[in-house]
């Protein structure tokens, strides 16, 4: 079965970070693409901040 999971930049953690905790769970058969963007958010002060969307699509092993 073919999945897509989304990462997103909080406020608490990178996404970055979570994308490559999630990958060293795969093997490497399992992934077909990692897609990457970045998005400008604002804050409640009109300062605005760049977060980073990364998309994993991957072959969910089936039990």
């Amino acid at each position: 079965m073919i999945q897509v999971k989304e990462f997103v930049d909080t406020d608490m953690s990178l996404a970055e970070k979570r994308v490559n905790e999630f990958l060293a769970e795969l093997d490497d058969d399992q992934v077909i693409n990692i897609c990457y963007g970045s998005i400008s958010k604002t804050t409640a002060t009109n300062k605005s901040e760049q977060r980073s969307a990364i998309l994993v699509v991957y072959k969910k092993k089936i039990k």
